[in-house]
C-alpha cells in the first residue's frame, strides 16, 4: 500500500536535497542504540556517551540526537520510516551500498546492471541535477557539493555541466574571503579517509555557495556517519548525525532570512541506504549480504507539504520516488524510468 502524502498548492521554486550517508531509520527514529551506547567496544567513553545520549524514552533520545529535525521538520514537515507503525521506505536496487544509492536517489531508478560497485565511472544515466540544469530556466542554478570524492562521476559533471566539490576539492572560482579560510583549512586538517572529507567543509562551502548565487537546486551530501560507522565508532556516528543536525537548522534558517528562498524553498532529506541491525557487529556494515541495509527514510519540509510531522500510517515509498518529487516540485518533466512521485 502506497503511502497518501497531503500537500497544500504548488508554491516551491526552489529545492535543497540533502543526504546523509548511511544514516540508519533505528537511530534517526528512537535515538541511541541500548546495544551499542554504553559499554558496547564500540564508543571511547561509555559513561561519557551515555550520559549526552540517552534516555530511556525512546522520543527523547532522538530528539537528544537530533533535536532540530524532530522540533521543526518532525511538527513543520513530513518524515516517513519508521517501521515500528509498518510505516516503510526501502531501496529499490538490491545492491544496499552507495554508488547506487545515489545513483537511484538522483536519477529516479535503480540500475543494478551497469551501476554495481563504488568505482569512479561516469554515471551513464541522467541525474535529476542534469535534467534541471538543461533547461533554459535553471541552467547555471544547479550545484552539489559532497564529502565523498565520487560524487563527481555520480553526477556526471563532465556531461552534465552541474557543478560539483567534493572530495578534496577547493574553491577556484573567485574564491570570497571565507572561502579562501576553507581552503586552506582544509588543506591543514588531515581526514580520516583518503576518499572522504570531513563534513565540516562540505557543509561551509556549500552554504558560501548558496548565499553567493541563489542555485534554484542544490544537492548536499555529508557522509561521515556512513564512515565512522565501517571504522566501527559508534560514538563518532552520533556525533556525526547531531553535527549533520546543526547543518540542517544553519541551512533551513538561512532559507527562512532570504526573500528566493523563504515559504518558496522545499527541503528534501534521505539517505542512500540503511546498515544492519543484528548481529549487533553488523550495524558497521551494509550490502545486498546485509539483512534490512535496503531500509532507508525521507523527510520533507516546505510549503506543499503540510504539517503532519513522523507519518505513522502503515504504507510503503521508495528511494527512486525521490528524483520525480524534485522534477514535479520545479516544474520539470520527468524521465520516462523515475519512479512516480511523493505527491
Amino acid at each position: 500500500m502506497f503511502i497518501s502524502i497531503q500537500v497544500a498548492a504548488q508554491q516551491t521554486e526552489n529545492v535543497i536535497l540533502i543526504t546523509m550517508d548511511g544514516l540508519r531509520w533505528q537511530e534517526l527514529f528512537k535515538g541511541a542504540d541500548s546495544l551499542l551506547v554504553g559499554d558496547s567496544g564500540y564508543v571511547n567513553d561509555p559513561e561519557d556517551l551515555v550520559d549526552q545520549y540517552w534516555n530511556i524514552d525512546p522520543l527523547k533520545r532522538r530528539e537528544i540526537l537530533m533535536p532540530f529535525f524532530w522540533k521543526t521538520i518532525g511538527t513543520q514537515g513530513q518524515v516517513f520510516g519508521n517501521r515500528k507503525y509498518e510505516n516503510k521506505v526501502n531501496c529499490k536496487n538490491q545492491l544496499w551500498f552507495s554508488y547506487p544509492g545515489y545513483n537511484e536517489i538522483l536519477t529516479g531508478y535503480a540500475d543494478d546492471e551497469r551501476i554495481t560497485s563504488n568505482d569512479k565511472i561516469n554515471n551513464p544515466n541522467v541525474t535529476i541535477l542534469e535534467l534541471v540544469n538543461n533547461e533554459d530556466k535553471y541552467n547555471g542554478k544547479v550545484a552539489a557539493f559532497a564529502s565523498w570524492d565520487v560524487f563527481p562521476y555520480i553526477i556526471n559533471e563532465e556531461r552534465s555541466g552541474v557543478p560539483v566539490n567534493a572530495g578534496f576539492d577547493i574553491e577556484e572560482n573567485n574564491p570570497n574571503d571565507r572561502e579562501i579560510l576553507i581552503n586552506e583549512l582544509q588543506s591543514e586538517v588531515r581526514s580520516p579517509w583518503s576518499t572522504v572529507r570531513l563534513d565540516p567543509f562540505t557543509h561551509h562551502y556549500a552554504m558560501e555557495y548558496l548565499k553567493k548565487n541563489k542555485p534554484n537546486l542544490m544537492y548536499i551530501s555529508y557522509g561521515e556517519t556512513d564512515d565512522w560507522a565501517h571504522g566501527g565508532k559508534y560514538d563518532e556516528y552520533l556525533f556525526a548525525a547531531t553535527q549533520t543536525d546543526r547543518y540542517l537548522e544553519e541551512i533551513w534558517s538561512y532559507l527562512q532570512s532570504d526573500s528566493q528562498y523563504k515559504d518558496k524553498t522545499t527541503l528534501i532529506i534521505t539517505t542512500d541506504h540503511g546498515r544492519g541491525t543484528h548481529p549487533k557487529d553488523s550495524w558497521r556494515n551494509h550490502g545486498s549480504s546485509v539483512p534490512n541495509g535496503g531500509e532507508i527514510w525521507i523527510a520533507m519540509i516546505g510549503p506543499e507539504f503540510k504539517s503532519e510531522g513522523e507519518v505513522l500510517t502503515p504504507g510503503q515509498l521508495y528511494q527512486d520516488q525521490v528524483a520525480a518529487t524534485i522534477a514535479k516540485l520545479l516544474g520539470v518533466q520527468k524521465q520516462e524510468k523515475m519512479g512516480d512521485s511523493l505527491y
